[in-house]
């Protein structure tokens, strides 16, 4: 595939190709942060911990946010968050009767005010919950779009000011997502769980297992 040069970004030395391959996830990642004003003074609350709640993760943390927590359904994967540096979890049930206590636990793990919340699956339950436990005048992003038609309790969110702010797509990202793998600030190496060649019949069982879930992060790729 032939780009012009203008879109296209030379990778550092120590940057490699699947490294560099992860910025597309990364840029979703830098851009919600951007769009929620992410510092060091912003205590942030991941909602999933799939692929993009896990970058999101890193971001925030490259951001500076002091405090971050992570809440999915998935245990395994609120492992794999706890050791990628999320300061608490929290696993939730898919249950819509359970978000008040949810919201009261998600509190006391934070152990402060979530200044701001990312949902990262964008279904009812997380976005409810997202509203709920975000202080007044504090910020939700919405970077899942898992269903195009949500219930939320958005008057007593707007009632308390919480600021919606709507996650899609990028742009103007490549050169800090670059900058923060080659600077070490981010790194997204144990994102890469499984590796695949191009023949026929792994080309089918890469995206099998990426469809799978499981402990799949990301599915890679290689010549």
């Amino acid at each position: 595939i032939v780009h012009p040069a203008y879109l296209c970004f030379k990778l550092p030395d120590n940057v490699s190709l699947e490294e560099g391959a992860l910025c597309e996830p990364l840029s979703v990642a830098v851009h919600a942060c951007r769009r929620g004003n992410i510092s060091p003074e912003t205590n942030v609350l991941v909602m999933g911990a799939g692929p993009i709640g896990l970058v999101t993760l890193l971001a925030a943390r490259a951001f500076g946010a002091p405090r971050i927590v992570t809440v999915d359904v998935d245990g395994n994967r609120l492992s794999v968050a706890k050791e990628l540096g999320a300061d608490g979890v929290v696993e939730v049930s898919t249950n819509m009767q359970d978000i008040p206590k949810e919201v009261e636990t998600i509190c006391n793990v934070m152990g402060a005010k979530v200044d701001a919340s990312f949902d990262c699956a964008g279904l009812s339950k997380t976005m409810s919950t997202a509203l709920s436990v975000t202080r007044a005048g504090g910020k939700v992003c919405l970077v899942g779009l898992g269903h195009n038609e949500m219930t939320v309790p958005l008057t007593p969110a707007a009632a308390r000011e919480v600021d919606v702010i709507g996650v899609f797509r990028y742009k103007n990202t490549w050169p800090l997502c670059i900058e923060l793998l080659r600077s070490g600030k981010i790194d997204v190496k144990p994102l890469i769980t499984h590796r695949f060649g191009f023949s026929q019949k792994e080309i089918e069982e890469a995206f099998e297992t990426s469809a799978g879930g499981g402990n799949a992060i990301k599915v890679m790729f290689n010549l």
